[in-house]
């Protein structure tokens, strides 16, 4: 039985295929083969046998599908039959080509909405600002938009005395003389004269021998010298073979000697040889070597100018530019960010940056480059793409932790050596030559940052010096937050995020106050505000921050190493302020707080504040203290009105006066210190949450005579418990 089914050769004269969801397997070769609707079909005269899933074990299938038919495809390129490439033993460039803007024409013919007079006159104004001293303005005869452009400018005296406008024209009569009209009168024109020359043009689009073609060359540049003696006005010329990489090298090199022996140039009357790329079609190698044969044998090349006007096709305009000039090129065609038809033109702004990373000036000024994009945008309708080389809004910025630290260290080396040259790793030109800055654009934050990003945005934005031990745990700090909330994270972010955690994080306890004496060394009476309750605490040591750190170790029971201190004056806001970085090794890790204060001292010990703050925390405040205590504290609470010190020996079996001496020296209180301080945490509950009186409140926490109650809560809070209750409404 027939039927069609979608299959593929596998090997010998077995198929597989697939039909309606299920595996079979045909023994014999098709015996025919039909293509619909793209498809390959084959009709089997055979019968068809459902095979087991079993069977087809390992089997390897796939769908049969269009591949791309890479063999209709051939090199329409000529390599010139003289092949010389001098150009590959010159290493750079080394001095700027004269440059020719063809956005008004070339770039603005490949708009979805073309510029309006008004906004070609604009943009004109800018590249003549960028300075510019050839600018291709248009096609006059194409339409009455681009002849009036023409005249406008002439009329509007726009054009400066050092500035020459070019204007296309085919080789054909009627287009010539529409042309001259346009131009009448200016300062100095060139008549951009052009016809194709490819073999695909000859022989699909114009039906022409080569003979017939050069005369179309030859016709039009005679009509360009007679009528430039006609007409008022300084023209100068130039030729294009269109599609000249697509054309015989030595049929484009006779026909534009043709068009030389009519124009005859000479020194001192220069014409231009543009030799356009005007569909991209072979590797830059290519190219190069098609201009250095026209470089090499052109007629009166001292009187010539070579031009060259890649397209960007292959993606390689700019390799294919760089490599021509030194092939022999002297000019070079171009728009700004690489506008232009299909792929575009190649982009002039990358040429000219790539020249000024090598140390070569390109004669043209991006210094403003951002300010240059948001005009093209503007008038164009177009985007500069992020990545789009110099220009692009992400081009000079690091994400990658490892490019930051890098580009940091660059930064720092360079600041150190106060040097001009410009080495800096991951960036090639210093981002402030094209108005960008390094706070926002070089270093920007993301969950793939590092270390030196972050510590670089903190000290460029912020003033903050972190020390080197520092910046890694700063950096996983900020990279966590980005990547949890999956977003960059701006400076002032960055900022809040190590503020929280580094200067403001104080949630185990403050130090409202310390006082020094000098006695035996320092010493320190330091406030410790924590929970509801305030504790002085009294240590000595070398110098304040040690008698201050000393005394932390006392309260909380804990040993640590200050490992490290450093301080710096704040080099963004007010300068009268002192940073502070502390940190310190508890348990082998490192914890670190940051103070900032007009005082240095305050500075510090805020900053040691929150380093110790942050292992409190890691502990939990009643593991730092004494496990005993904590047990002799918890009974107090529980038996607060009527425990007495014979009772609390008794539970844990120890003589009174060592209980009491224990108290003191874990604690810093008495016992009678303890149960007061614990009467009073519950009346300040009770007065907060509800409405018992002052002298039932009394009562309930062990104190009989009210106006004593009263005194030792004044003593303790500042205030009476009247007071106390009305604060709190």
């Amino acid at each position: 039985m027939g039927e069609d089914i979608r299959c593929r050769p596998v090997s010998g004269r077995v198929h597989e295929v697939i039909h309606e969801k299920e595996w079979y397997r045909v023994g014999d070769n098709p015996s025919s083969l039909e293509k619909r609707d793209g498809v390959f079909f084959t009709h089997f005269y055979i019968s068809i046998k459902k095979i087991d899933a079993r069977d087809v074990q390992g089997i390897k299938f796939r769908r049969t599908r269009n591949m791309m038919n890479y063999k209709k495809y051939v090199r329409q390129y000529f390599m010139p039959p003289v092949v010389t490439t001098d150009w590959v033993k010159k290493e750079y460039i080394e001095k700027a080509p004269i440059w020719c803007s063809v956005d008004l024409r070339d770039g603005n013919q490949a708009l979805i909405e073309p510029m309006s007079l008004e906004e070609k006159l604009e943009f004109f104004q800018m590249l003549v600002d960028i300075g510019f001293k050839e600018i291709e303005v248009g096609f006059p005869a194409a339409s009455e938009t681009e002849y009036n452009f023409m005249r406008a400018l002439i009329e509007r005296n726009m054009i400066p005395d050092d500035v020459t406008v070019q204007v296309l024209t085919q080789a054909r009569e009627h287009i010539i003389k529409k042309t001259f009209e346009a131009v009448k009168g200016a300062k100095h024109a060139v008549i951009h004269l052009y016809n194709s020359t490819s073999v695909a043009q000859r022989e699909q689009v114009f039906k022409k021998s080569k003979e017939e073609i050069m005369k179309i060359a030859v016709d039009g540049a005679k009509l360009l010298d007679e009528l430039a003696k006609e007409v008022d006005g300084n023209f100068s010329f130039e030729y294009s073979p269109e599609s000249f990489s697509g054309t015989e090298m030595d049929y484009a090199l006779d026909v534009c000697n043709a068009v030389l022996d009519v124009w005859k140039p000479t020194k001192d009357n220069k014409v231009i040889i543009n030799l356009p790329s005007t569909v991209e079609n072979a590797m830059p190698h290519v190219f190069a070597t098609q201009i250095e044969y026209m470089h090499k044998n052109l007629k009166y090349r001292d009187a010539v100018t070579i031009s060259v006007h890649p397209h960007n096709d292959r993606g390689c305009g700019v390799a294919t530019a760089e490599l021509s000039v030194l092939a022999g090129a002297d000019r070079i065609e171009g728009t700004l960010f690489g506008n232009g038809e299909r792929t575009g033109n190649v982009d002039i702004v990358t040429l000219a940056m790539n020249m000024l990373s090598h140390g070569v000036d390109p004669k043209l000024d991006f210094s403003n480059l951002n300010e240059i994009s948001k005009v093209y945008e503007r008038l164009t309708r177009m985007k500069v793409g992020p990545r789009q080389p110099y220009a692009g809004d992400l081009v000079f910025t690091a994400f990658s932790g490892s490019h930051q630290d890098a580009i940091a260290k660059g930064m720092a080396c360079r600041t150190a050596g106060k040097t001009d040259e410009w080495t800096v790793p991951y960036i090639p030109i210093d981002p402030v030559d094209i108005g960008r800055t390094y706070d926002s654009d070089v270093i920007r934050i993301n969950s793939q940052s590092g270390k030196g990003g972050v510590s670089y945005i903190l000290k460029q934005n912020f003033g903050l010096d972190l020390p080197d031990k520092m910046k890694e745990e700063v950096g996983y700090t900020v990279k966590h937050v980005s990547d949890k909330e999956h977003k960059e994270l701006s400076p002032d972010w960055v900022y809040q995020i190590f503020e929280d955690k580094y200067i403001n994080d104080v949630g185990a306890f403050s130090v409202p106050e310390v006082h020094f004496q000098q006695k035996n060394g320092i010493m320190a009476e330091v406030t410790i505000a924590q929970n509801d309750g305030v504790r002085i605490v009294k240590s000595t040591g070398n110098g304040r921050l040690d008698a201050v750190s000393n005394a932390f170790k006392q309260y909380f029971n804990i040993s640590y190493e200050l490992s490290v201190y450093e301080e710096h004056s704040l080099s963004r806001g007010s300068s009268s302020k002192a940073v502070s970085y502390v940190g310190i090794s508890y348990n082998g890790a490192m914890h670190w707080g940051v103070g900032l204060d007009e005082d240095i001292i305050k500075s510090s010990i805020h900053a040691l504040t929150v380093a110790v703050n942050q292992v409190i925390k890691e502990l939990g405040e009643k593991d730092c203290q004494d496990e005993r205590l904590t047990e002799i504290i918890n009974y107090i609470n529980t038996n607060y009105l009527t425990v007495s010190l014979d009772e609390l020996a008794d539970q844990f079996h120890l003589s009174k006066p060592y209980l009491s001496k224990y108290i003191k020296d874990k604690s810093g209180k008495t016992f009678g210190e303890l149960v007061k301080n614990v009467r009073m945490k519950k009346a300040r509950t009770l007065l907060k949450g509800g409405n018992m009186t002052v002298e039932s409140i009394a009562e309930k926490v062990g104190y009989q005579n009210v106006e004593h109650f009263n005194r030792l809560f004044k003593k303790k809070y500042g205030m009476t418990p009247v007071q106390f209750r009305n604060s709190r409404d």
